[in-house]
């Protein structure tokens, strides 16, 4: 420090020791964040003299104030960083005098000193009315060192919580995977009757789409395939209390048309209106060949008889969850003819986009049926995803979950 005597030397680096012990202190002792901040203010006005002081924090891409004192100040939590200073004060202090046009509030501030970490200007100090005594180089540089400490520090904690928040969410979507996955039928049906076969591929760690096969007697089975609103946890949990309504109401032998009003009643109550699933039930009867349906806003399965045209299972209602009545419910009720192929599935088997925006859609699920329709079930849905996956601009990258669940009648 020019121009100064050795004994106010001593005295100015002793002011900077003490500076940096009450900050390294306070950061040891793990205060908040707005403590730090109170901290470093309170340390720069005892220790160092620095009578005016605006701090600038980039918090999630946006610059805040989060300290502001001295005389005559406006309130900088109001005021944004001028663009001149983001642009072109990114590495060493800069003398505020070099701007021009900066505004009125930033006349009584003097020099801006750029907190850097790996490149990237993560603060800004702003200083003014500085004492006579604590003004050189050498003590802006001192003042830009403390701020490092105090940033850092912050960016750390800020790490740390970021952490343990990325841990617990780890923790909730492996719990949230292990309930998906014991929500899903360990055994399919394969008999003289009747082959299922089903494939699911999620979008994302946890997705929302889900598939069931009940036995309900020597005779008869439900299956379902259902999609919820949304995706990750929440749509996990959900399915999850639409399974358990599910199973509860097959054990009290409830018919077709009342499960659906009561999972819908079920879904309403817990959902609120705010997410909903579409759903297709089909309940069949080895012994009659009779297959009762309901398709509750879900995409129409594709019923695919030996000969003859394809039939779409669209009787049913709207999907469950959005009323807390079903309007116009109606039971669908066919006769499986022999050698038949139903198909049902979830909307992210056909909306799948290639590089022209073209869906793959219904149609390319019934060109892949008609080259494949005799083939084995697990031939058939590994045709469907190579097929959808060729079509696909993103390849394997689907936009949702797909589930396949396919029934062979024989």
């Amino acid at each position: 420090m020019p121009n100064t005597t050795p004994e106010k030397r001593l005295f100015l680096k002793e002011r900077e020791l003490g500076a940096l012990l009450e900050i390294t202190q306070a950061i040891n002792h793990d205060p908040t964040e707005a403590s730090l901040y109170k901290i470093f203010q309170f340390t720069l006005l005892g220790q160092l003299n620095i009578r005016r002081l605006v701090l600038f924090v980039k918090e999630e891409q946006q610059w805040l104030c989060v300290v502001s004192f001295g005389a005559g100040l406006t309130d900088f939590r109001k005021v944004p960083l001028p663009a001149a200073i983001l642009d072109n004060c990114t590495g060493q202090p800069c003398s505020l005098r070099s701007f021009q046009g900066l505004g009125k509030e930033w006349e009584p501030l003097e020099t801006s000193i750029p907190v850097v970490q790996n490149g990237e200007v993560l603060a800004y100090v702003f200083s003014g009315n500085v004492h006579d005594d604590y003004v050189s180089e050498e003590a802006t540089k001192f003042l830009q060192t403390l701020s490092n400490i105090l940033i850092g520090a912050i960016q750390n904690r800020r790490l740390a919580r970021q952490r343990v928040a990325d841990a617990a969410m780890r923790k909730e979507i492996e719990i949230a995977q292990e309930v998906q996955t014991m929500l899903f039928p360990r055994k399919l049906p394969n008999d003289a009757h009747v082959a299922v076969q089903a494939s699911y591929v999620p979008h994302t760690a946890v997705g929302g789409d889900y598939y069931d096969v009940v036995d309900l007697d020597a005779n008869r089975f439900l299956f379902c395939v259902a999609d919820v609103s949304g995706k990750g946890v929440a749509a996990s949990l959900l399915m999850s209390n639409f399974q358990a309504g599910l199973r509860t109401l097959l054990r009290q032998q409830a018919d077709l048309a009342t499960v659906a009003q009561e999972l819908n009643n079920l879904i309403f109550r817990n959902a609120g209106g705010d997410k909903f699933i579409t759903v297709f039930f089909g309940l069949y009867d080895r012994r009659t060949r009779v297959l009762e349906y309901v398709n509750a806003g879900h995409n129409d399965p594709l019923l695919i008889p030996d000969a003859g045209p394809v039939q779409l299972l669209k009787e049913g209602s709207i999907m469950l969850g959005v009323m807390d009545e079903l309007p116009m419910l109606k039971v669908g009720r066919i006769t499986v003819p022999p050698r038949a192929l139903l198909l049902s599935y979830t909307d992210g088997l056909t909306e799948v986009f290639d590089a022209n925006h073209e869906e793959f859609g219904e149609e390319g699920v019934l060109r892949v049926l008609h080259h494949n329709r005799y083939a084995p079930l697990a031939t058939v849905h590994r045709e469907l995803l190579r097929e959808i996956e060729a079509f696909n601009t993103n390849g394997t990258r689907f936009a949702d979950d797909v589930t396949i669940l396919s029934c062979r009648f024989k």
